[in-house]
């Protein structure tokens, strides 16, 4: 055995060192060192098998080691509850005498194979990105689309929902890893995906130093239209039940000058209570307001136009946020932090807002703020001292602050705080609200 880079030479940087089984040309090598994810490579005559999960490597001399390593294709390694719907996927190298058995190739692909899968928390927006399209992004642009996209626990619905995204990551159609019945038949194949951190890309470990910019900038190219889809479509933003542009252009002669608030309107849980007083200010102040309500029917690429326009994004925390990735570096995004959420505020978007070049302006909701307060003493912990309810687990953090909270900002001090004195040093001074 000996120590080798990555099978992919210009994607060394991001792979760090993996035990390889031989020094001749078939490889078969697994790093298993990141925390959060496992990324096994082959490199050699490769055979993948639905019916039973596996990747079959044929050796070409009897100096290849035979081995067998299991993987799961997900990138939350640690999380056993998680990880529990992500079935495994099995390498194996085996005699090349054996290839005289083995099926005949369907499909013989000239180009690298990534194997992924699309289990595990799917369903929720901010796991879709963290876990899984920003680590494809990661694991895949170096290859300029020549790549395969083979995906384990696969949706119709996911394909449907990021079709564009897999587009522009791939010039071939993906391959459905459980159900599609042909031989696939490879030389180059990488079993999961690499990932960096929340919601971001850290360019020191990217071969050409790509950031999460880059990876915006990817988001734009792939939601731009073409030259036909543009003969065919308004350039208007298609009207949908998510999106309620609310401010009445009457108000200010010149409304093309005016600032695009968009806010993010949750429904169930965290919800803005006060949002009509939120949209009056926002107005008396100079802006046009568009509400956001997302749901499954809504398109991507109609929510990235909005963004894609807008100068502000203001929400309450919550997976929805994530679409501050479809906001342009420069403008600004406003969380508003309920009671018990600091850390996953900052640590799931903020942080990752500032790195993408946002100014991130978070409002922190004070008891008085919360609907806890109708409900509980103003004595208890769970409203004066939220650390001690977080510390006992995610379960009972999630109950109380996550599900059983709404929040209604304090029109004034939201003004003084945020508007006034943060919002003014981007936009410059704004109009006295009458509020």
């Amino acid at each position: 055995v000996r120590l080798s880079l990555s099978l992919s030479k210009t994607y060394t940087k991001t792979v760090g060192l993996c035990l390889c089984l031989s020094v001749c040309p078939c490889l078969l090598c697994c790093d298993r060192s990141q925390f959060r994810t496992d990324v096994c490579n082959m490199q050699g005559d490769i055979h993948m098998n639905s019916s039973n999960r596996s990747f079959m490597l044929y050796a070409v001399d009897g100096r290849t080691p035979l081995r067998e390593e299991k993987i799961k294709p997900y990138t939350r390694k640690w999380e056993k509850s998680c990880m529990e719907g992500v079935h495994e996927v099995i390498l194996q190298s085996v005699p090349s005498s054996s290839l005289a058995s083995a099926a005949v190739c369907d499909v013989q692909h000239t180009v690298p194979g990534v194997v992924f899968s699309t289990g595990g928390y799917t369903g929720n927006l901010y796991h879709e990105f963290h876990d899984g399209l920003i680590p494809l992004f990661i694991t895949t642009q170096h290859l300029n689309r020549e790549v395969v996209l083979v995906i384990s626990e696969f949706h119709e619905w996911w394909l449907s929902k990021y079709g564009e995204i897999i587009q522009g990551m791939s010039n071939y159609p993906p391959v459905n890893f459980e159900e599609d019945p042909h031989v696939h038949c490879f030389q180059e194949v990488t079993v999961g995906l690499h990932i960096h951190a929340e919601l971001g890309i850290d360019p020191l470990r990217m071969p050409d130093h790509k950031s999460i910019v880059d990876f915006r900038n990817f988001l734009s190219r792939a939601y731009t239209l073409s030259p036909e889809e543009l003969g065919q479509q308004s350039l208007q933003v298609p009207e949908v039940s998510a999106v309620a542009a609310v401010s009445d252009g009457s108000k200010v002669s010149d409304t093309e000058e005016k600032k695009q608030l968009t806010i993010l309107v949750r429904n169930g849980t965290r919800v803005l209570l006060n949002l009509d007083e939120i949209v009056d200010l926002a107005e008396q102040l100079g802006f046009n307001v568009t509400l956001l309500s997302p749901d499954p029917t809504t398109e991507l690429r109609t929510i990235f136009w909005i963004l894609d326009k807008s100068d502000v994004l203001l929400g309450v925390h919550g997976a929805a946020l994530t679409h501050f990735l479809f906001m342009r570096p420069g403008s600004v995004f406003i969380q508003i932090i309920p009671l018990g959420t600091d850390w996953a505020a900052y640590t799931y978007y903020g942080e990752p807002a500032t790195k993408l070049g946002l100014q991130y302006l978070p409002y922190k909701i004070e008891p008085a703020e919360s609907s806890l307060s109708d409900k509980y003493n103003s004595t208890d912990p769970i409203l004066t001292n939220p650390s001690t309810i977080v510390d006992k687990g995610w379960w009972t953090m999630k109950a109380v602050y996550l599900e059983g909270q709404d929040v209604r900002p304090s029109i004034r001090i939201f003004e003084r705080r945020i508007i006034r004195r943060k919002i003014n040093l981007r936009f410059g001074p704004l109009p006295i609200s009458k509020l």
